[in-house]
């Protein structure tokens, strides 16, 4: 933590060097790379609410374990693209006995009825399909091969932050740059039109376990 200079933003060249040293990541293991976003929004509000996805270039580092729950008809073109997990009634029984051994959800509207009841389950832990998330959707194949390509979503929590993972502190400096410009570039054009001030208050990188390093925004936009 002493390498860290108080009241500094950090260019992001500089951020991701320190989260590459052991000594200021200092786990185990390959450590995620993690943004903080804080945005001037409210997110009680709908018009201020800053929801999506994006593909990251790179990938998040990790592999996306998908299941497809869908009918016979969309079943071959889950397998093609990659899912870990394809059916429906098997899997939704399994969900409800405490199976959670994926990452990702996707349905097709016609089938949502039949998991609505998965809702208490499946909603707190974030993984409940959602239309807006692009997990509800008659391109089956289309989105599996997106989510294994590195599609994630994002959503502002009630304190106006969006947490998410963008890579592995293994993965080339390059790639991770990458990753991050893109991220930060949509959360900026997903700017609600009746947000007013300042958009975004702070950017914070940090690895697991590690400190977060405040960044300058003007090197990741």
């Amino acid at each position: 933590m002493s390498k860290l200079e108080k009241g500094r933003l950090y260019p992001i060249d500089e951020a991701l060097d320190l989260l590459k040293d052991k000594e200021f990541t200092y786990v185990g293991f390959d450590a995620s790379v993690d943004i903080d976003m804080h945005l001037g929004v409210d997110p009680r509000k709908p018009n201020q609410m800053v929801r999506g996805t994006v593909t990251l270039p790179h990938g998040t580092g990790r592999a996306v374990r998908v299941l497809a729950l869908v009918g016979p008809e969309q079943a071959a073109d889950a397998e093609a693209a990659g899912a870990d997990y394809v059916g429906l009634d098997e899997y939704i029984d399994k969900i409800q006995q405490g199976w959670f051994d994926f990452d990702v959800i996707v349905t097709t509207p016609d089938v949502m009825p039949r998991i609505a009841r998965l809702g208490r389950i499946l909603g707190p832990r974030g993984l409940m399909p959602n239309p807006k998330a692009g997990t509800v959707t008659t391109k089956v194949k289309d989105t599996i091969n997106e989510l294994k390509r590195g599609k994630i979503e994002f959503k502002v929590d009630r304190y106006g932050i969006i947490h998410n993972s963008v890579g592995r502190v293994s993965m080339p400096k390059a790639a991770l740059k990458e990753n991050i410009r893109d991220f930060v570039r949509t959360i900026l054009r997903s700017k609600p039109s009746a947000t007013k001030g300042t958009y975004v208050k702070s950017v914070t990188l940090s690895s697991t376990m590690s400190p977060g390093i405040d960044i300058d925004l003007k090197s990741v936009s």
